[in-house]
């Protein structure tokens, strides 16, 4: 089959790789419909490269239809279709039996530390094929993959994999007061869906905040407020100004370990970066920091006493927080990789309907063939031609 590649730094190749196979009885196989690009997918084109090995395949948004399933798959049959979420989990040891998905215990890849395995994201995470290839072999079928309607196209349904319930979470973990302000910091994908699903839930207000025009248009044609921070000297004076002189009762950071705006974290990321493998990974590991631009300016501009919600992908060992600052003002922090499933049957309900409420069928911006994967992922990491969402096609 056909399936996208690592094969260094800012280098995907799209090559012939053996097919996947039933290796256990709780496997199925997949025939992919539509697959994203995620922006956690750009830290690996940059960042995290140390964690991979030259061949493995990348991709951990798919969705298509069942082709084959083991004798312990029996809520799934072939010519189903369905989403698969991007974390691999049992949905039946502790930490599953409360919903803590993605840390479950039989897939948590205890060798490094790690929670649950995720599919094509490193060997920090198992390093799991992923499915930005022609077909993909599911582990945990008896319970990841969520069933979707026959009806509909690919992007009705595509996001429930990742983006969809990432940004769910991040707004409840975020808990804004009904009537109250939610400030979210990058319209990337998971940005969008935060600052849609943030009105939906019931903020008054919603301010959008990036520096890519296409975004900030896109925002504020789903009514979002936004605000352009290349134009700002002070983004956290601005915003505590522009809601009652004391900040948003919430902020979202969609953003995380490459934010603009930080040259010396990304001096840092650089220079690990260049080391042979094990050294870089040790120094990832013992020692490695992030850009905290946006996570430091969250903290400064939420009011005294609100909530900054993590979504954004943070991987540093050693990043310096304002912690003083953080306990006089008694902000509270929330962050972690999202339990897909756990938010799944809020979510079905607004994608069921024709009037879609959340904008799905309005993020995806280009959808390549599987074979231009490699000109999509440096399109999508440079922004350019307008680039918000990329869907493969294999």
């Amino acid at each position: 089959m056909k399936a996208l590649t690592w094969q260094g730094k800012r280098d995907v190749r799209v090559e012939d790789v053996p097919d996947p196979r039933i290796e256990e009885p709780t496997d199925a196989i997949l025939r992919i419909t539509s697959t994203a690009i995620c922006g956690s997918d750009l830290h690996l084109y940059e960042v995290l490269g140390p964690y991979l090995k030259p061949g493995d395949v990348l991709g951990h948004g798919p969705m298509g239809i069942v082709e084959e399933v083991g004798p312990g798959v029996t809520r799934l049959k072939v010519a189903d279709r369905v989403v698969v979420p991007f974390n691999i989990s049992c949905g039946s040891c502790w930490m599953c039996a409360r919903q803590l998905y993605a840390q479950c215990e039989t897939t948590q890849v205890t060798s490094e530390g790690k929670g649950a395995a995720l599919f094509g994201y490193t060997s920090l995470y198992g390093s799991v094929p992923g499915g930005q290839a022609e077909y993909l072999r599911v582990p945990q079928a008896q319970f990841g993959p969520i069933k979707v309607p026959e009806t509909g196209p690919d992007e009705r349904w595509l996001y429930l994999s990742d983006i969809l319930p990432t940004a769910w979470q991040a707004v409840k973990y975020a808990d804004t007061p009904r009537g109250g302000t939610l400030a979210v910091f990058g319209l990337g994908p998971v940005g969008q869906f935060c600052a849609r699903i943030g009105r939906h839930l019931g903020a008054d207000r919603v301010i959008g905040l990036d520096l890519v025009p296409e975004r900030l248009e896109m925002a504020r044609r789903h009514g979002i407020e936004v605000l352009d921070v290349s134009a700002l000297d002070d983004v956290p004076g601005a915003l505590i100004d522009l809601v009652d002189g004391r900040g948003p009762d919430a902020v979202i950071d969609a953003v995380g370990m490459e934010a603009h705006g930080a040259p010396l974290g990304k001096v840092a990321q650089t220079a690990a970066g260049l080391l042979p493998d094990k050294l870089a990974q040790t120094m990832t590991d013992k020692a490695g920091v992030d850009r905290l631009v946006v996570l430091y300016a969250a903290v400064k501009a939420v009011r005294r006493g609100g909530t900054v919600s993590v979504s954004g992908v943070y991987g540093g060992e050693r990043d310096p927080m304002p912690l003083v600052e953080m306990f006089d003002r008694g902000i509270q922090l929330r962050m972690g990789q999202c339990h897909v499933k756990r938010w799944v049957d809020e979510i079905m309900p607004l994608l069921a309907g024709d009037d879609d409420p959340l904008g799905v069928e309005d993020l995806r911006t280009h959808r390549p063939p599987l074979e231009q994967a490699p000109q999509a992922y440096e399109m999508f990491q440079k922004k350019q031609d307008g680039c918000v969402k990329v869907v493969l096609a294999p």
